[in-house]
């Protein structure tokens, strides 16, 4: 029981990452939604497109995930978000003590840290799996071709980057901006957990 109680606390940092994704999970959708169909249009999924409307969409994608980075780092708040980056790069002195919080934790919870990262890892590579196999090795590819929902000359590429966009990057962007705000310092670590946390 112990073992167990030990190994959900070395796994908060990741739990509070999939805890936040599902309670704001329309938002994170929308947002990687936006960022998906802009990557089907770039990709001819809907046809050629001009070279100025695909550096249109790009900055569209980006912003969109942006977005959703900001929103992620003030904990559901675009406001907070924009607030710390803002700090981030005003307060020199708050910087430096950033750094050295982030340096100490680092070194004393690496293990900690190798063990979220490795679990993360394992489950975007499970999610980039699924949808190769959804690409690959379904009918969805050539159904949406035959239905005329995609372009004839189109790829499978439409189809993996409708998903990614909604899945592995906005899991990957929450989990990066959730272990920004953990590493930085213990108490910011503490809102994490009692902004996501179950009530």
């Amino acid at each position: 029981m112990n073992v167990l109680l030990s190994l959900t606390n070395r796994l908060s940092l990741l739990s509070h990452t999939l805890y936040f994704i599902r309670k704001h999970l329309l938002v994170l959708v929308g947002l990687g939604l936006i960022a998906a169909v802009g990557r089907v249009i770039q990709l001819g999924g809907f046809g050629p497109i001009t070279s100025g409307f695909h550096i249109f969409l790009e900055v569209i994608i980006e912003v969109a995930r942006g977005v959703l980075f900001v929103y992620v780092l003030g904990l559901a708040s675009l406001k907070h978000g924009a607030s710390r980056i803002k700090h981030l790069f005003t307060d020199k002195s708050s910087r430096k003590h950033y750094w050295r919080v982030a340096l100490q934790k680092g070194k004393k919870q690496w293990a900690e840290i190798l063990l979220n990262f490795l679990l993360f890892l394992g489950i975007a590579w499970v999610f980039n799996y699924l949808i190769d196999t959804l690409a690959y090795q379904t009918c969805l590819y050539l159904a949406l071709k035959k239905n005329e929902i995609i372009s004839q000359t189109s790829s499978e590429w439409t189809i993996i980057l409708f998903f990614k966009n909604l899945s592995v990057i906005p899991f990957t962007l929450t989990f990066q901006a959730l272990f920004l705000l953990w590493i930085i310092n213990k108490s910011r670590g503490q809102a994490i957990v009692k902004a996501v946390q179950p009530k």
